[in-house]
């Protein structure tokens, strides 16, 4: 009796906790989203504690309409798109090839691979852009390029961890129909590998929606920035209009989210998956 009274005890400091930690984690984003539907004169009085009573979507028409926020949110969009894209077709194919295939130097350049993902990101900016600049690849092409390149070692590893239990009897069914090696990766190794596509879509996904760094360094015209190094310029141009900079700042937020939301499943599924694939 004293055992269960102790458990549940346990079990309900927990559920306390774990709900703490959760609110702490989502208040931001409410009260971002709160002051966001507020004037600055409400702002004023109030600073956002306050639920808004008669939301003002001025804000959000100000932001994407008036001020062009929409060409960085288009911009963003495509390059986040068209990386994860490249990411998942190479790494895929790479972490298929380093799992199935023996060829020489397989080892030496999977180890590369994994080196690789130890070297700072930021230690690789400056020759990343001299490369790009040297070639005539800077704004969009040197930055899906560089981003592509920033994804691909994770990618590969955790795709390759998958690959390798996945029973070879399916291979050897797959051969027995007729497919070739390409045919047997896309018809039977992709499809049961995708908790792990779901987690590196997710992960390169945020990396390049959310990086800025990178950006500042590679873009030199304004119509070809992308979101985070537009939100930068937007919030100096927009100082004392915080309504207006947490209107941005949501309008920025909402896609991963979203995204999360629609791939929460296979991404738990990929973070927890046991021994058996599949």
């Amino acid at each position: 009796m004293l055992y269960q009274i102790k458990k549940v005890i346990f079990v309900i400091f927990l559920h306390i906790f774990l709900m703490s930690v959760a609110l702490s984690c989502i208040f931001p984003f409410i009260w971002m989203m709160n002051v966001s539907l507020e004037t600055q004169t409400q702002y004023d009085q109030d600073y956002g504690l306050r639920p808004v009573t008669n939301p003002n979507f001025q804000n959000y028409k100000t932001v994407i309409i008036d001020e062009g926020f929409w060409r960085y949110f288009l911009n963003s969009f495509v390059y986040t798109f068209v990386t994860v894209i490249f990411i998942v077709l190479v790494s895929s194919l790479a972490a298929y090839a380093f799992s199935r295939l023996n060829f020489p130097g397989k080892n030496f350049i999977f180890y590369m691979f994994l080196a690789a993902m130890m070297i700072p990101l930021p230690a690789g900016f400056v020759p990343v852009y001299t490369l790009l600049q040297q070639f005539g690849l800077l704004n969009r092409t040197g930055y899906v390029l560089a981003m592509t390149n920033i994804g691909l070692s994770i990618s590969i590893y955790l795709l390759k961890t998958f690959f390798d239990q996945l029973p070879r009897d399916l291979e050897d069914a797959a051969k027995i129909d007729g497919c070739s090696k390409l045919q047997t990766w896309w018809h039977v190794g992709l499809p049961l590998v995708m908790p792990a596509l779901g987690v590196v879509i997710i992960f390169n996904a945020l990396n390049v929606w959310n990086e800025f760094v990178l950006a500042s360094l590679m873009f030199s015209k304004d119509s070809y920035m992308p979101l985070q190094a537009g939100l930068m310029q937007f919030s100096g141009k927009m100082v004392t209009e915080h309504t207006l900079i947490m209107a941005a700042l949501t309008v920025a937020a909402l896609p991963i989210i979203f995204l999360y939301l629609k791939m929460q499943k296979q991404f738990v599924r990929g973070l927890t998956a046991g021994a058996v694939v599949g």
